[in-house]
């Protein structure tokens, strides 16, 4: 039988450490994945540093399986990319994707031209390598979509930790982009966000945990860990009217054909 796949998390000394307190390592992180049915997980990049973390983390022993993106998230968009793009051109055999990049207009710490730039870079470099586009977006949604436009959408494209309405999710789906879904689902605050995830077909939904954010309820507030990808699946399915062995199954196949790995 098989387990869940956390399809979006940062495990990282940087993302491990919060309140100026270390968690614990990903050692200990990962152990509690696997026994609460998780076996699988992408650790996402969102800068040169985080990216070769994530990269190096692969090579840890153990049974949960750890695969990496490369990328430069869009508060970093004033950083030289080009380190980011070489490291991904290296060919590490376990870098599946480019990202998480794209636009964040709500904090804004980059200037919007500057973010959709860098943007456009990592499209070009993931269809340059034949690697899945991991998408961030917050509040910029027209804008994201116009840069897609421009630069062509790849084959292999996620939004991850979707947070859109039901037009936004339809706009989405209809330009090829799957869909990501974390704990933000199960807050008292996203019935719009529930009234999407009903539409996204099974073949083309995804459940993550964002960690070291977004803990799902019940454990909103506390640090989020791939463990809790079960609770997010679960309610998903719930949601939908699906069983959780549909959507375990549905999320870790489409999973594995956004990444390109064994299903």
């Amino acid at each position: 039988m098989s387990h869940w796949t956390d399809a979006h998390c940062h495990l990282q000394d940087r993302f491990l450490s919060q309140d100026d307190r270390v968690v614990d390592d990903a050692r200990e992180t990962l152990a509690r994945a696997y026994e609460g049915g998780v076996d699988r997980v992408i650790v996402i990049g969102t800068d040169l540093a985080t990216s070769r973390e994530a990269l190096a983390m692969t090579a840890l022993s153990g049974p949960v399986e750890i695969y990496a993106t490369v990328g430069q998230h869009p508060h970093d968009a004033l950083s030289d990319l080009e380190p980011v793009s070489a490291l991904a051109r290296e060919g590490h055999p376990r870098l599946v994707g480019i990202g998480e990049c794209g636009l964040d207009y709500y904090y804004e710490h980059s200037p919007r031209s500057s973010q959709r730039a860098a943007f456009a870079t990592q499209i070009a470099l993931a269809q340059e390598l034949d690697l899945a586009l991991v998408i961030h977006a917050r509040d910029a949604f027209d804008d994201l979509l116009d840069v897609l436009a421009s630069e062509g959408v790849p084959s292999r494209t996620v939004v991850h930790c979707f947070t859109g309405d039901a037009n936004e999710v339809v706009r989405c789906l209809e330009i090829g982009c799957d869909i990501s879904v974390s704990g933000v689902v199960t807050f008292k605050n996203a019935q719009s966000l529930r009234d999407a995830v009903r539409l996204v077909p099974l073949d083309r939904l995804h459940v993550e945990t964002d960690s070291p954010y977004l803990a799902p309820v019940p454990y909103r507030g506390k640090t989020n860990e791939p463990a809790f990808v079960t609770v997010v699946g679960e309610y998903v399915a719930e949601l939908r009217g699906e069983s959780f062995t549909a959507v375990r199954e549905a999320t870790r196949a489409n999973t594995a054909r956004l990444f390109g790995l064994q299903p």
